[in-house]
């Protein structure tokens, strides 16, 4: 389900309120079903502590993610990036986990970049297999 949010001082939320004129609203925020479903989604997130062991998994992928292509890990928790020496690996790295079965992608603002941006709820056990997985395909990328 959809969801957004919008947070700010009442500083800025008053500069909003004419520049842009209604700046503030999101076509995602606010219906009734969406907002359960959010609540019920962050019921989950804080009942099973998910937060808490993003660092844990977090470490585990900088563990298993040791190949020598990778230039730099960036990143906090479950959201983070591999970084490699040039987009057309990258590129290559893309397509060839495509042809493996999994699906990942760059970032816009940097060419050089992968995204890993798992669920909160993403077991050790999968983060093995990812991380078997991206080890694989990067080494089949620089044979190539």
């Amino acid at each position: 389900m959809p969801l957004g949010a919008f947070i700010s001082s009442r500083e800025i939320m008053e500069v909003l309120s004419y520049s842009p004129e209604l700046g503030h609203i999101t076509t995602f925020g606010g219906h009734p079903v969406c907002c359960a479903s959010g609540m019920a989604a962050m019921e989950v997130i804080l009942d099973e502590d998910l937060i808490d062991y993003s660092l844990d998994k977090e470490n585990r992928f900088r563990e298993k993610l040791n190949n020598d292509a990778i230039q730099e890990i960036r990143g906090k928790g479950l959201m983070l990036a591999l970084e490699f020496n040039n987009k057309d690996f990258m590129h290559q790295l893309v397509k060839q986990g495509y042809k493996e079965g999994y699906l990942t992608d760059w970032f816009l603002f940097c060419d050089t970049a992968i995204r890993i941006s798992p669920p909160l709820n993403i077991t050790m056990d999968e983060i093995d297999e990812a991380s078997l997985l991206l080890n694989f395909c990067i080494d089949k990328v620089k044979t190539q």
